[in-house]
Formats: C-alpha cells, sequence, structure tokens
C-alpha cells in the first residue's frame, strides 16, 4: 500500500484572510485561525469583501486598513454608511470592530484566544481600547497618520497584551 500522507510548507489561505506570519519566518499557530477570524467579522459588519480594488479608492480597497484608519480617527460611520441598523447602534458597531482590531493584530502573541474572543463576543469580557495592528511594520505617507506626505512612519504603540 502507498503511503498518502503529505506536508506541505507553503503558504496556505486565501488572499485578504491569511496572517502575516505566513510570510516571515516565524512558527505558524492557531493564532493565524484568529486573524482570518478578525478578517471575516470585519467582513460580516461592514457587508463588504476583505479586498475590492475595484473600488476605485485605494484607502478603501483593504478592509482591515480602512477600518482601522476609520477607528483610529474617529469615522466608523464611514464603514457602514448605508446600513441603518449599524447607524442606530454604533456603539455595539464600535465594539465588533475593535474586537476585529484585536484579532487582526500584526504580532500573534497581541491577538487573543478564540475563547477570548467568543467571550469578547457575547459581552462576557470587556474589550479594551486595540492598538494599531501595524505596529511592527512600516507604512508611507499619511495612510495611518495624520502628518502629510511623511516618507517612512514606523507605527508602535504601548497596549496590555490580549492572549
Amino acid at each position: 500500500m502507498n503511503d498518502q500522507t503529505r506536508t506541505t510548507t507553503g503558504i496556505r489561505g486565501t488572499r485578504g484572510y491569511v496572517a502575516p506570519e505566513w510570510f516571515r519566518n516565524t512558527p505558524i499557530t492557531v493564532k493565524v485561525d484568529v486573524y482570518s477570524f478578525g478578517v471575516m467579522l470585519l467582513e460580516i459588519i461592514c457587508c463588504r469583501k476583505s479586498i475590492e480594488l475595484e473600488l476605485g479608492e485605494e484607502v478603501k480597497a483593504i478592509l482591515t486598513d480602512w477600518a482601522y484608519d476609520c477607528y483610529r480617527k474617529g469615522k466608523l460611520q464611514d464603514l457602514v454608511e448605508n446600513d441603518e441598523d449599524a447607524m442606530n447602534d454604533m456603539r455595539r458597531f464600535e465594539r465588533l470592530v475593535m474586537i476585529a482590531i484585536w484579532c487582526i493584530q500584526e504580532e500573534p502573541s497581541l491577538r487573543p484566544s478564540m475563547k477570548k474572543v467568543t467571550q469578547m463576543l457575547e459581552g462576557v469580557l470587556e474589550v479594551s481600547v486595540p492598538p494599531c495592528p501595524y505596529q511592527f511594520s512600516t507604512f508611507l505617507g499619511d495612510y495611518f497618520t495624520d502628518e502629510a506626505k511623511v516618507p517612512n512612519i514606523a507605527h508602535k504603540e504601548l497596549s496590555p497584551k490580549l492572549h
């Protein structure tokens, strides 16, 4: 009988849902699923796909980036412009966005466990203010900053770890 066992070590997943650690030489853990869940949660609450290049606005093309930018600027209503239910319960919507931002943290150790995500969704666990999910990356321009035309900004915010 032939051995049918095979191990794949390449990146596996759907564009837009793949956790950053797949692209680095870092261990893959269950936190990759937390990241994907965060992207999916944003899709559900914002009623759109994670990547929509045809929007014509580069800022809105990547949902995770745009959602954090709207959250940071206090403009969550931009994420749900045509959704009356969400607009009528912005406190709940903000809470869901905050949970999603915790899930999409670039640093896996900052992402909560799925148990904690569930507890936050159920209202059993308080949702603290999430840090910038891209604190270990460098971005160009004013996409994630209020300063205009800053060539390279390394984002780093201090926040309590949520495990």
